[in-house]
């Protein structure tokens, strides 16, 4: 399943993809398949949290606006440190709202979207097989109230979570116009 292709038609390829979607919805996986089959570099946006968001994380707490402002920063930081090296890069990052996604997309036009869309009770159930996570699956109905689904003038990717993940990879592949080379 996919509503719009990547990039636009006769635009060069971008140079960071941003593989978003709520918590278990296979961001980290599809996005370190993706880059490995690429070899471009992965970054997960997890890492870039602050010690106090994960620690409200780890104790069940949703994260407030204010509590993002400093992640989204150093999201787009390594976005633009990539760019300006003339790198190209994929990055999974929940990237809930329109809003998170301006920060992070903004006028780049070199930076691509890539929406992993799946059903809350699927999503859960692959959840609640997931160890040494510091997302507890408590929080995910309250990801899926956050969500705000990209729209078409975002130019997204969207792709179902329901494929194994080489599949879903291939489709990616395939809409950024690059050969099928998914190994796992």
């Amino acid at each position: 399943m996919s509503d719009h292709s990547l990039p636009n038609e006769g635009a060069p390829g971008p140079a960071v993809v941003i593989v978003m979607g709520v918590s278990g919805s296979g961001k980290s996986t599809i996005g370190m398949l993706l880059a490995h089959s690429l070899h471009w570099e992965f970054e997960d946006a997890d890492w870039f949290h602050p010690a106090s968001n994960v620690d409200k994380m780890h104790k069940g707490i949703p994260l407030t606006d204010e509590d993002r402002r400093p992640w989204l920063a150093a999201v787009a930081a390594w976005i633009d440190k990539t760019r300006r090296a003339g790198g190209h890069g994929v990055i999974a990052c929940s990237a809930l709202k329109r809003r998170y996604r301006d920060v992070l997309i903004g006028g780049r036009a070199d930076v691509g979207l890539v929406y992993l869309k799946g059903e809350e009770q699927l999503i859960a159930r692959r959840i609640a097989t997931r160890h040494e996570h510091f997302m507890p699956a408590s929080l995910l109905h309250s990801q899926f109230e956050a969500l705000e689904e990209p729209g078409p003038d975002e130019n997204p990717l969207v792709v179902s979570v329901e494929p194994q993940p080489r599949e879903i990879v291939a489709q990616i592949l395939s809409a950024l116009k690059k050969p099928a080379t998914v190994t796992a």
